[in-house]
C-alpha cells in the first residue's frame, strides 16, 4: 500500500516536471529570442529535452505501477533515445547559432527575464531533485534516480545562465552570452 503512494507521487513529479519545462522552455526561447540571449534560449530548448525525458518517466512509473515485473517498453526505450539524440540536435543548433552571433556581434539587450528564470529555475529544481532522489531510493529505482541527475544538470545550466546574465548586467563584458552558452553546450553533450 505504501509503495502505491510512492508511485503516486513518482507519477505527480513526473506530471509536475512535464508542465514545469514546458512553460520554462516556452518562457526561456521566447525571452531569448526578445532579447537576444543564446544562452537563455539554449536553456529553454534544454526543457523541452528535459520533458522527453519526463515523459518516459512517467510511462515508466504507469508500467511499474501496472505490472512491477514488466520489462521496459518500446516508448520508454524510444524516450531515452529521442533525449540523447535531441542533446546532440542542441549542440549542433547552439553551436551554428554562436558562430553567427559572434560574426554578427549580438549582445543581449537585457538580462532581467534570464535572471528571474534561472533563478526559480535553481530552488524548483533543486526541490524536484531532492524528491526524485527520495522517491527513487524508496522504490529502489534507478530510472527516478537519474532523472533526479538530468534535473541537477538542469541547475548547473542555470547557474551558468545566471553568472552569464548577470556578468552582462553588472559590466557589459562582450560575449559573456557566448561563453554563458559553451557552458550549456558543455552539460548537454
Amino acid at each position: 500500500m505504501i509503495e502505491a503512494k510512492y508511485y503516486r507521487w513518482a507519477l505527480y513529479l513526473a506530471l509536475f516536471t512535464v508542465v514545469y519545462n514546458v512553460v520554462e522552455g516556452v518562457l526561456a526561447m521566447y525571452f531569448g529570442l526578445a532579447e537576444d540571449t543564446l544562452t537563455l534560449f539554449g536553456f529553454g530548448a534544454d526543457s523541452f529535452v528535459e520533458t522527453v525525458s519526463a515523459l518516459g518517466i512517467m510511462q515508466m512509473v504507469l508500467r511499474i505501477k501496472k505490472d512491477p515485473d514488466s520489462k521496459k517498453g518500446k516508448s520508454e526505450i524510444t524516450a531515452l533515445k529521442i533525449t540523447g539524440w535531441c542533446f546532440y540536435i542542441l549542440v549542433g543548433v547552439l553551436l551554428v547559432s554562436s558562430c553567427i552571433n559572434i560574426y554578427q556581434g549580438v549582445q543581449p539587450s537585457s538580462t532581467l527575464p534570464v535572471i528571474i528564470i534561472s533563478s526559480l529555475s535553481i530552488v524548483i529544481m533543486w526541490v524536484m531533485i531532492r524528491m526524485k532522489i527520495s522517491l527513487g531510493n524508496k522504490l529502489n529505482s534507478p530510472a527516478l534516480i537519474s532523472d533526479a541527475k538530468c534535473n541537477q544538470v538542469c541547475i548547473y545550466m542555470s547557474v551558468v545562465l545566471l553568472i552569464s546574465s548577470g556578468l552582462w548586467m553588472l559590466w557589459k563584458i562582450p560575449y559573456v552570452d557566448i561563453i554563458g552558452t559553451a557552458g550549456i553546450i558543455y552539460f548537454s553533450i
